[in-house]
């Protein structure tokens, strides 16, 4: 099971960690080509109509859980949002005790990407501090943690339609971690790590607390708990072991949403044969057109191919949005966009670093 999913774990594309400017600034040009091309520049939002903005941003992770039907709410993680402030450590609590949850729990905020604020937390005294670390009338969600080791983003699109969407891609997310010899630091095992010792601006400031603690020989130390590129997860393209019994499963959960038609599923599973099979894991978050084809970050992938990854998921988005709009859909154009992302910007600054 460790060596399926955490194969090429050293290994780290030159392109990871270059400026977002240079990733991200060519799919902002063929944005804006698309929109010309379609007439309105969020008409790809109309891709999930019931998601604000289609789920490009500012969405809240528990409305779209809720947009689940009932039956197959069962393979998703249990979850509950509540407000940050006076009391928040309480609400927390009596929503655990609703849900049958036990530590550890993971807490991230309900509005948020890209890993901000997502914490694994053990114990009370952890969740009321951390809880404390939120500004006042905040969205955040509590969740059971799911213990199993592996993690997957699986990309699934349908055009408005056809009768079974495709899974357009399936990436094996893994943490980093280092071995103790019982000699060297934290630090220095960061340090000389084959992969994090090239980019330790991404792992250290968020282990500055042990950076200096010598672990004992054998014990294996994850650096990354979010399955984030952007937090130092490791990502490897996987899609070669979508099945259709895997397919049918994510298809099913997909369809009881309503007009649903193009983003990315995040789950952990119990091993790559219960997956493959269509079962053995569970949904933490459902994501919608922001969210990246993240096998283009697998070690080895081209920058040309980063860019035509991107061009044709979103270019697919485009496609998907305007189908609906001949519909009767409409969307809420361009500058409501905008104002999501200024409003989504503005609540990661304010959130506590995530693990």
């Amino acid at each position: 099971m460790r060596d399926q999913v955490d194969r090429d774990i050293d290994g780290l594309s030159p392109y990871e960690f270059l400026s977002p400017w240079i990733i991200y600034g060519p799919l902002v040009i063929v944005w804006i080509l698309l929109g010309l091309r379609y007439r309105d520049f969020a008409v790809a939002t109309l891709a999930n109509p019931h998601i604000p903005a289609g789920g490009l941003c500012g969405e809240s992770k528990g409305d779209i859980l809720d947009q689940v039907g009932r039956d197959a709410r069962a393979w998703i993680a249990p979850w509950h949002v509540f407000t940050s402030g006076n009391g928040s450590d309480i609400r927390a609590r009596e929503a655990m005790d609703r849900l049958g949850l036990t530590f550890p729990v993971v807490v991230k905020p309900d509005i948020g990407c890209k890993g901000a604020g997502v914490r694994r937390l053990d114990g009370p005294e952890s969740l009321r501090e951390t809880l404390g670390l939120y500004p006042d009338n905040v969205a955040v969600m509590i969740q059971h943690f799911i213990p199993h080791v592996g993690e997957a983003g699986i990309f699934y699109s349908r055009i408005p339609g056809e009768a079974t969407g495709r899974i357009l891609s399936m990436t094996f997310k893994t943490s980093p971690s280092v071995v103790g010899d019982g000699l060297s630091t934290l630090r220095e095992l960061v340090l000389a790590h084959p992969r994090t010792g090239r980019v330790p601006h991404v792992y250290l400031p968020r282990l500055a607390a042990q950076l200096d603690h010598v672990p004992e020989a054998g014990r294996r130390i994850p650096l990354v708990f979010t399955g984030n590129h952007s937090k130092g997860s490791a990502f490897r393209d996987a899609s070669h072991l979508v099945t259709p019994e895997l397919t049918r499963r994510i298809d099913a959960i997909l369809r009881s949403m309503p007009d649903f038609h193009h983003g990315r599923v995040d789950l952990r599973f119990a091993s790559v044969a219960a997956l493959r099979e269509g079962h053995g894991f569970q949904i933490i978050e459902i994501n919608g057109i922001g969210s990246e084809p993240i096998h283009m970050w697998a070690p080895g992938t081209a920058l040309a191919d980063i860019y035509r990854i991107q061009f044709r998921f979103y270019g697919r988005a485009f496609r998907i949005g305007d189908l609906m709009r001949r519909r009767g859909h409409r969307s809420s154009g361009a500058f409501h966009m905008l104002r999501l992302w200024r409003r989504q910007s503005a609540l990661i600054a304010s959130y506590p670093p995530g693990h």
